[in-house]
């Protein structure tokens, strides 16, 4: 790279985990950037603070190992020198095998890091158009209304102006001090670290069926009951997964596999599990139960749950309406509007769903502009990798009924020879992956460094 070039100035529409992504990574690359942020000036319905890259649903960016899609999609970012990744590492709070962060510590340092460039101009604003010249619009699906207006017209002269919409939901966080440590035991599932990263509340059978037949009765936010079409399964509200059949949730996120309680010294019925928030420990989220119901019927059902009695709520559970673009059909393979080029988009707008695939989906928009801006070719990761495989989906014009999607291994490309086992063929995947992407990473030292 010629350090001493002179570029265009890029604007950075959405300061969440994939604009302040884009941000830093083009600013490394010797790219002025324009970042827009419309908090605190103008909240939005999951925020809390006007910090950058503020999580708002679970403070987990899921499991670190290289054999799951997840944790490939880590190691491929460390590849590929991802800004927000060691941040997130340096604000990590025990979670067994996976990468958790103080939400808060994570967002101060991505806030500081962006304020100490001195190539990113943050901006508190809303927008309600879209600028002109090179713009990354990395708003999220709680994009305000007067943008994701302008967003329509725009994709409309492509003929593309379908956006589609989910529910998402977010789930409570408790007071550790009011956690009843006498019932509540610390323990990982399946001996994931030697000291148990989670605490866990046991429930016997009557407990549990007490607890589902009072979570499905229990009155609601959104009165209607969901189709499926209307969540994204990731995050779909504890009291839809119990509606679909008594022992949903017992095999599911209450699941007690690898689980003994110290009072029996047998496996529960059911276990409910309380990830820490912060380094502290001062504060703990309940673990799937991303909810829609309202908050006096939050803490009333919630304290059914055993060790949860007197437990005082920091957060209640909240529920919103996200809205994304059918990237399929509107996109380009570098999420730019073919009739507007220098207009790309990133992070969960597009549909990429998770919090390391919308830092990834930053990484990839910066790459990608940065190559626009010196006139080198598009980034064209392999398809056999986390990332790569995602994008191939996302923007693939086959590709229908669009939905929100994560990495995962069913994306990939199949292996050649014998069909493996699971975990043999995962780490399979893995290997693969990651010798494609360090050949691409040698192939295109102008953009990967």
């Amino acid at each position: 790279m010629d350090q001493q070039q002179a570029f265009e100035q890029v604007t950075v529409v959405g300061g969440g985990l994939a604009g302040s992504e884009c941000a830093l990574s083009l600013a490394a690359r010797g790219v002025p950037v324009k970042l827009i942020e419309m908090r605190p000036v103008r909240t939005s319905p999951a925020h809390k603070t006007g910090d950058l890259a503020e999580l708002v649903c679970s403070n987990s960016l899921k499991s670190t190992r290289v054999d799951s899609a997840a944790g490939l999609l880590k190691a491929e970012l460390d590849l590929m020198g991802s800004k927000l990744l060691p941040l997130a590492k340096a604000s990590a709070v025990p979670a067994g095998g996976a990468l958790a962060v103080d939400r808060e510590a994570f967002a101060q340092a991505v806030t500081q890091a962006i304020e100490e460039s001195t190539l990113i101009e943050l901006v508190r604003q809303e927008v309600t158009e879209i600028p002109q010249g090179p713009v990354v619009i990395a708003a999220g699906p709680l994009c305000s209304e007067a943008l994701f207006v302008s967003v329509q017209a725009l994709l409309a002269e492509s003929g593309a102006a379908e956006a589609l919409s989910f529910f998402d939901a977010a789930a409570p966080i408790v007071d550790a001090s009011t956690i009843d440590r006498e019932v509540v035991f610390t323990q990982s599932r399946y001996g994931e670290a030697e000291v148990g990263d989670y605490l866990n509340c046991p429930m016997n059978q009557e407990e549990y069926e007490a607890f589902i037949h009072e979570l499905v009765n229990a009155k609601r936010v959104v009165q209607k009951d969901f189709e499926q079409k209307d969540l994204f399964r990731a995050c779909q509200p504890v009291e839809e997964v119990a509606r679909t059949g008594l022992d949903s949730l017992r095999f599911g996120a209450l699941k007690p596999v690898g689980l003994t309680d110290p009072r029996t010294g047998r496996r529960p019925w059911a276990a409910v599990q309380l990830r820490a928030e912060n380094r502290e420990g001062t504060a703990y989220n309940l673990v799937g139960f991303q909810t829609n119901l309202t908050w006096p019927e939050q803490r009333r059902v919630f304290s059914m749950i055993p060790g949860l009695a007197q437990a005082e709520f920091f957060r209640y559970g909240v529920m919103h309406r996200n809205t994304f673009i059918d990237s399929p059909k509107a996109l380009d393979e570098t999420f730019a509007v073919p009739t507007r080029s220098q207009v790309r988009f990133a992070g969960q707008i597009c549909g990429t769903e998770g919090y390391t695939e919308a830092i990834a989906s930053g990484l990839l928009a910066a790459l990608n502009t940065y190559a626009a801006l010196t006139g080198a070719p598009k980034v064209e990761l392999p398809a056999t990798g986390a990332l790569g495989s995602l994008v191939a989906y996302a923007t693939n014009p086959n590709t229908v009924d669009y939905q929100p999607m994560h990495v995962n291994f069913g994306l990939v490309p199949p292996l050649e020879g014998p069909r493996l086992k699971k975990k043999e063929r995962y780490q399979a995947y893995a290997d693969r992956a990651l010798k494609d992407m360090k050949n691409y990473i040698q192939s295109r030292p102008d953009l990967l460094f």
